[in-house]
C-alpha cells in the first residue's frame, strides 16, 4: 500500500461519520458505532461501523463487520460497494473528492472541516450509570412492571435516571426525559457502554419521540449482563426479551446484546458449555443466530435456540403469562437444565 493511500485511509477513518452518512444514509450513529441493515444500505441493524478510535491498526474507526455474514473491510470497502467503481485508482479519486481534497490535475480545493467527533466513549457512559439510581420504585420500574416484568428492580445492570438528555436525529435541541439506563460491561465486568430507554412521564410505556432508544460506548463483544453466567447462557437482543425469560425461569443466567448485529459478534465466556439464544421472529434474528453458533461451534459450545411464539418473548409473557411461557421454554430447553424450570 503507498503512502498516499495509506495517508488517505487515516483521513477517511478521522471522518467514519461523515463517510458513513454519506455512503450508508440508511443507517444511524448510535455510540460509537454506524448501525445499518448491510452494505447494500438497506435499513437494519446488522452491520456496524466503528467510529471511534486510532485512525490505524486493528480496531481503526472505519473498521465494519456484519453481524449477519462476517463480512468485515474499511471505509474504502463501503465506497466501492456503494458507487459500484471498480478500478482503484477511480476509487482513491472518490475518497477524496468526498473528503474535499484536491485532485491531482485540479488546483487546491478548499478542504472543509473535520466532523465533529461523535460521543459516546467508555468514561462518559461510566459516569451517566453512575449517576442513576436503582431502579426499584421509579418510573423505571412502573414501566418494566407494565410488561410484565417485576425482575428489574433488583438486577444491578439496570438503573433509572430522571434526567437523561435525548435528542432526536436532526434536532439541535436536547431536553431532558425519564430513561431506563442499562450497563453495558466487558467480561471483566468493567462498564463499556449504556442503553438507554426514554420514558414516558407516567412511566407506562416509552416516550413519545422519534427515537426512543439509543446506546453510546464500545458495544461490539460486550452485553447487558443481567444475571450472572455459570456453565450455561442464554443471550438474546432486547433487554425486555431477556428479563421475559428471567419471569418465567427465574434460574436462567441471561445476557441481553442490544441487536441482532450485536448478538451475532458477542464474546462469550470461558467456563460455558451450553449455550441458549433465545431469537425474536424475524429474519435479521435468525441471521444473527446462525452467525453465534457457528461461532459458538467453532469453540465447541452447544448451541440451542429459543423460539417465542409470537415477535418475541416479550410478547409470549404479556399474551399468555409466565406458566405458560415456562412450560413453552420447556419443549425448548435441554433435558440436562430441565432443572431449572423448577427454580
Amino acid at each position: 500500500m503507498s503512502l498516499e493511500t495509506e495517508d488517505l485511509l487515516r483521513e477517511l477513518s478521522a471522518n467514519a461519520e461523515s463517510v458513513c452518512r454519506h455512503y450508508l444514509p440508511a443507517g444511524r450513529r448510535e455510540g460509537s458505532y454506524w448501525i445499518v441493515g448491510d452494505l447494500q444500505n438497506n435499513p437494519g441493524r446488522s452491520l456496524f461501523v466503528r467510529l471511534t478510535g486510532p485512525t490505524s491498526g486493528p480496531g481503526a474507526a472505519g473498521k465494519f463487520t456484519d453481524g449477519a455474514t462476517g463480512e468485515h473491510g474499511d471505509l474504502l470497502d463501503i465506497i466501492r460497494e456503494r458507487t459500484g467503481i471498480s478500478r482503484f485508482p477511480d476509487l482513491l479519486a472518490e475518497a477524496r473528492a468526498h473528503l474535499g481534497r484536491p485532485q491531482s490535475i485540479l488546483p487546491d480545493a478548499p478542504v472543509p472541516k473535520k466532523a465533529k467527533a461523535p460521543g459516546g466513549p467508555p468514561a462518559a457512559a461510566a459516569r451517566l450509570f453512575a449517576a442513576s439510581v436503582p431502579v426499584a420504585g421509579t418510573l423505571a420500574d412502573t414501566y418494566l412492571r407494565a410488561r410484565c416484568l417485576t425482575q428489574g428492580g433488583t438486577m444491578s445492570a439496570l438503573r433509572f435516571h430522571p434526567k437523561c438528555w435525548h435528542r432526536d436525529e436532526g434536532q439541535t435541541r436536547s431536553t431532558s426525559r425519564p430513561a431506563l439506563i442499562a450497563a453495558v460491561t466487558d467480561g471483566a465486568g468493567v462498564v463499556q457502554g449504556v442503553h438507554r430507554t426514554w420514558l414516558a412521564p407516567d412511566g407506562q410505556g416509552k416516550a413519545a419521540v422519534e427515537t426512543q432508544r439509543r446506546a453510546m460506548g464500545h458495544l461490539l463483544g460486550n452485553a447487558v449482563r443481567l444475571t450472572p453466567h455459570d456453565d450455561i447462557l442464554v443471550v438474546g437482543e432486547g433487554i425486555e426479551t431477556m428479563l421475559s425469560l428471567v419471569e418465567a425461569v427465574p434460574g436462567l443466567p441471561v445476557w441481553a446484546a442490544l441487536s441482532s448485529g450485536h448478538l451475532g459478534a458477542v464474546l462469550l465466556p470461558e467456563g460455558v458449555q451450553r449455550l441458549y439464544n433465545a431469537i425474536d421472529r424475524d429474519p435479521a434474528g435468525q441471521r444473527a443466530a446462525e452467525r453465534l453458533r457457528a461461532r459458538a461451534t467453532e469453540v465447541g459450545v452447544t448451541v440451542r435456540v429459543l423460539e417465542p411464539r409470537l415477535g418475541d418473548f416479550n410478547d409470549d409473557l404479556r399474551a399468555y403469562g409466565k406458566e405458560a411461557l415456562r412450560q413453552h421454554l420447556a419443549g425448548q430447553i435441554g433435558p440436562e437444565d430441565r432443572h431449572r424450570l423448577s427454580g
